[in-house]
């Protein structure tokens, strides 16, 4: 198999993370090529621990449900790029884009790094949907405000980043229905991208 590049996308509670998890496990099974997780949850994660001026801030935005700016969140994403990503490695992203400056920063990004076919797959779940996951994992930071926050900001930044791809070459926009189990989800996804 030739290296495959994915780029996720969902709400909040959409269940991605579990699909991509499934996914890189699966490719490894199938090829045992290493996949590089280019996820920037983990790198404003990390920018938060090391409790500076800039990581306050971020940690303001998180907390808030907002979106961090453009400049950092391409930072971060590009720097996992760059020190993880060869011809030789499947790609998975999580988080980035987020919105279209993003979408067209990405689409350079993949024209540098050679990456071809891409695959885009957005795991939709409608906002009620979301809502309820978002409430029954009940972590500290899903507030209703926070919730409703997030899910306004997907609909209306990070769907026109998803739909940016619709007509540009070299990119496949695959929707998956994520209002099914995990387990039915996941074959959606291997049928979608005939693997």
């Amino acid at each position: 198999m030739d290296t495959q590049t994915y780029i996720f996308f969902g709400p909040a509670g959409s269940g991605k993370g579990t699909q991509i998890t499934l996914l890189a496990d699966y490719l490894k099974s199938k090829d045992r090529k290493e996949c590089v997780y280019a996820g920037t949850g983990e790198g404003f994660r990390a920018l938060v621990k090391t409790e500076n001026f800039a990581s306050k801030i971020v940690k303001e935005k998180i907390e808030k449900g907002e979106l961090v700016p453009d400049f950092l969140t391409t930072t971060i994403f590009t720097n996992i790029l760059v020190n993880s990503l060869d011809g030789t490695k499947h790609l998975i992203t999580d988080g980035y884009p987020r919105n279209v400056a993003q979408s067209e920063s990405l689409g350079s990004m993949m024209e540098f790094f050679k990456r071809e076919n891409v695959k885009v797959i957005y795991v939709e779940v409608g906002k009620e949907e979301v809502t309820k996951r978002m409430l029954l994992r009940a972590r500290h930071d899903d507030t209703p405000e926070v919730i409703t926050t997030r899910i306004n900001i997907f609909f209306n930044e990070v769907v026109p980043a998803i739909n940016f791809f619709k007509d540009k070459p070299n990119f496949e926009v695959i929707s998956i229905n994520g209002e099914q189990t995990v387990s039915k989800v996941f074959e959606e996804i291997k049928k979608k991208l005939k693997l």
